[in-house]
C-alpha cells in the first residue's frame, strides 16, 4: 500500500454569495499525516470534503498522484473515508462491513476473505467478524469503520472528526492507533478536527484555518512555539496576550504602567503600530514570592496577585492579575513546583524573552 500525493490549486467553494473556501493552495506529499483544524465554520469540513468529491469546487483544481480529480465523482477517486458517525451499516456483520466495498469493487471471493482478514488483524478486531455493529463499543465501531476504509488499499484516507464521540482516554488510544496504522502502511491521511491536542500528537503537519483560509501550517511544534498570527497563537493552545505599545528596540514595548516586556521575535509590523502584543505560553511562566527574589537579567517581570487557581490534575493553572484587567495565565507542572500559591498571594511572574514574541495588535 502506497500513499498518494495530494495538491489543491487554489480550491474555492461559493454557497451564493458566500464563499466557504477561498483559494486554498496546499502540497501534501505521499504518506503524510496532514490535519485541517480551525474553529466551526472555518472551511476544513468543506475542503475535506471537496477532496472527497461530495462537494463540487467552485474554482480551482485537485490532484492526486498528479491526476486532476475535480470533476470525477466520490466513487471514481478511490479514496477512503472515515465519518464520525462510522456510517457502518446496522444490518451487516462486521466482516460484511468492511468487505463492502470490495463488492462494489467485484474482486474475487478468495481476495475479498484475504482482504477483510488482513484489515481485520491490521485493527485488532479478528475474532468479531460475526458480530452487528450494535454489538460493539464506540471504539470497536471505529476500528471498523477505519478497516473499511483501507481495506481496497486507497492512496488517500480522509477523516473528518472520526474520534469526536468518544470519551478522552478511548480517543487518545485511538489517536495513537490511527498513527500508528498508518505510518506502518504508508497511508496519506487528511484529518479534520477541531481538537488542538488531537491534532498536534497525531500529525506531521497542521494546517490552521481561518475563514475559509490557510492562517499558517507547518509541523506541530513550529505552529505552536511560533505561531504568525494572533488568531493561531490563541486558538492553539492556551495564550497570554499583554496590550502595550512598541518602545525603541526590535520586539520592545511598554505596558500602560511603563514595565517594559521584550520579546526574541516580532510579526506583523508591531514596530512600526501604535498598538503591540505581547505573547506568552502559560507553560513558559515561572512564579515567586514577592520579595524572593527570582528576577534575572533577560527575563521580563511582571507583578500581581493570585486570582484564581484550578487544579488540572499533572498541572496546577493560576490566574494572576496583573492590573489593567488583564489576567496573566501560568501553568506549573504539579509535584514539580516547590512553592504553591493560593488566591490573594503576591506573586512576580516571570519568563525569557526568548519564549515570546510580539504582534502589532488590532
Amino acid at each position: 500500500m502506497r500513499g498518494g500525493s495530494i495538491r489543491l490549486e487554489g480550491i474555492r467553494k461559493d454557497y451564493g454569495n458566500t464563499t466557504a473556501v477561498s483559494d486554498v493552495t496546499l502540497d501534501i506529499p505521499s504518506g503524510q499525516f496532514v490535519s485541517l483544524l480551525g474553529p466551526s465554520g472555518s472551511g476544513k469540513t468543506t475542503t475535506l470534503m471537496m477532496i472527497a468529491g461530495f462537494v463540487p469546487v467552485t474554482k480551482g483544481a485537485i490532484l492526486i498522484d498528479e491526476a486532476n480529480v475535480s470533476g470525477l465523482p466520490p466513487q471514481r477517486r478511490n479514496l477512503g473515508v472515515v465519518f464520525q458517525n462510522y456510517a457502518l451499516f446496522p444490518h451487516l456483520s462486521v466482516a460484511e462491513n468492511i468487505a463492502f466495498p470490495l463488492r462494489v469493487r467485484k474482486h474475487s471471493a478468495a481476495e475479498i476473505d484475504e482482504r477483510v482478514k488482513w484489515a481485520l488483524d491490521m485493527v485488532r478486531l479478528s475474532g468479531l467478524e460475526k458480530r452487528l455493529p450494535g454489538a460493539l463499543s464506540g471504539g470497536q465501531q471505529q476500528r471498523v469503520a477505519l478497516a473499511r476504509a483501507i481495506v481496497y488499499h486507497p492512496p488517500v484516507v480522509l477523516m473528518d472528526e472520526p474520534l469526536g464521540a468518544l470519551d478522552k482516554n478511548l480517543r487518545y488510544q485511538m489517536q495513537v492507533e490511527i498513527k500508528e496504522i498508518q505510518q506502518r502502511l504508508g497511508m496519506t491521511v487528511v484529518y479534520v478536527t477541531h481538537d488542538q491536542e488531537e491534532a498536534m500528537n497525531m500529525s506531521d503537519v497542521i494546517v490552521i484555518m481561518n475563514h475559509g483560509r490557510i492562517e499558517q501550517l507547518g509541523e506541530p511544534r513550529r505552529v505552536y512555539e511560533e505561531p504568525s498570527s494572533i488568531f493561531t497563537g490563541n486558538f492553539l493552545g492556551e495564550a497570554n496576550l499583554i496590550r502595550g505599545k512598541p518602545v525603541e528596540g526590535e520586539g520592545v514595548m511598554s505596558t500602560a504602567d511603563g514595565r517594559r516586556l521584550s520579546a526574541a521575535r516580532t510579526f506583523s509590523d508591531a514596530t512600526l503600530s501604535e498598538a503591540a502584543g505581547h505573547f506568552v505560553r502559560p507553560e513558559k511562566i515561572s512564579l515567586s514570592r514577592q520579595g524572593a527574589g527570582g528576577e534575572e537579567s533577560g527575563t521580563n517581570a511582571l507583578h500581581g496577585s493570585v486570582s484564581r487557581v484550578s487544579f488540572l490534575g499533572n498541572v496546577i493553572r493560576y490566574g494572576i492579575d496583573i492590573g489593567e484587567d488583564t489576567l496573566l495565565t501560568a501553568d506549573c507542572h504539579n509535584g514539580t513546583q516547590e512553592d504553591v500559591f493560593s488566591e490573594g498571594d503576591a506573586v512576580v511572574a516571570t519568563w525569557r524573552s526568548a519564549d515570546s514574541l510580539m504582534f502589532r495588535h488590532v
